[in-house]
Parts: C-alpha cells; sequence; structure tokens
C-alpha cells in the first residue's frame, strides 16, 4: 500500500504485509522506522551474524536503510525497550559497566510456545480500513490542528496493533 506523501530517502514508501518499506523502483527495502529489529555489523557489509540485534527505540534513523540489515519488528513490549536508560557516550552507548542494563530475555515469536504467545490483532495494511487510517493521520481534522499538514512520512504511521484479552 503505497503512501502518497513524499520522502526524503526513497522514491516511493509504502507498506507491505504490515511492514515500512522503501523502494528506488528497482529494489525495495525495510525501512528504519520505531520498533524495527536490526542486525549490528562492524565496517564490513556482510559482518553481521545475528550476534548483536537492536531495535529502534527512538526518533528513525532512516540513514541506516540499506546499509543495516533489518529483519522485523517488535509488536509487544517496545515501550519497555524505549524506557531503558541511555549510556553516556556518543549516540547513548554505554561507557563503562556500571551503567549496562541486563536484560534477561528477548524472545522471538516462533521461539515462544504457541500457548505462551501474546494474541495480537495488527491491521492488515492492505485493506480500505487501513487506507482510511492513514488518511486520518495525514489530513489531521482535530481541532487542536490549526494547519494540517495534509502529509505524513512512512515512520509516523504506526501499523495498528493491539493484544486481544483472553476471556479465562
Amino acid at each position: 500500500m503505497p503512501l502518497e506523501s513524499r520522502d526524503a530517502y526513497a522514491e516511493e514508501v509504502g507498506f507491505v504485509d504490515g511492514f515500512p518499506v522503501a523502494s528506488d523502483g528497482k529494489r525495495a527495502w525495510l525501512t528504519h522506522c520505531y520498533g524495527m529489529l536490526g542486525v549490528g555489523r562492524d565496517y564490513a557489509f556482510n559482518s553481521g551474524n545475528g550476534a548483536e540485534l537492536y531495535v529502534v527505540t527512538g526518533h528513525a534513523p532512516r540513514h541506516l536503510d540499506r546499509n543495516v540489515t533489518l529483519i522485523g519488528r517488535v509488536l509487544s513490549g517496545v515501550e519497555t525497550l524505549s524506557s531503558l536508560p541511555r549510556g553516556t557516550g556518543f549516540l547513548g552507548f554505554y561507557e563503562d559497566e556500571k551503567e549496562n542494563v541486563e536484560i534477561s530475555r528477548i524472545r522471538f515469536g516462533d521461539d515462544i510456545p504457541e500457548s505462551e504467545r501474546a494474541k495480537l490483532q495488527i491491521l492488515k495494511t492492505e485493506t480500505r480500513t487501513f487506507q482510511n487510517y492513514v488518511q486520518s493521520r495525514t489530513f489531521r481534522k482535530e481541532s487542536w490542528f490549526a494547519d494540517p499538514a495534509g502529509r505524513i512520512e512512512i515512520c509516523n504511521v504506526q501499523v495498528p496493533t493491539r493484544e486481544l484479552k483472553s476471556e479465562n
């Protein structure tokens, strides 16, 4: 589902199966939006081996598009990651061991037994409902907006996701 708005980093942007994507007309790639999961690497392009993963927890670093491999997105719990304290070093890196925050466990959805998985409902991006949602975010009509932008950036369209409560 393409977005009509301009983009500073790609000729075309939109959504494919719930993921924010960009394209130059020849190839397409996932975009570095809030909640996206990437594989860290060193200077060599093929040096990422999955030992270092990161999640975009702040402003979208779109300049990393096509430079670092994105492998998915966080569907639940990104607000917890976003609340962790930043380190005192450049770009929030931890300068000494005392700043480290231990994360006891992160699991991929496929690694969680089905009986323990959160029951999530994700709005399909190829539907008219999602198109209407994007339009409502693009042309804001709430009384607070004195001058609605009439455009929207790909990372400002978070695909609506909610947890379904069990009936037990």
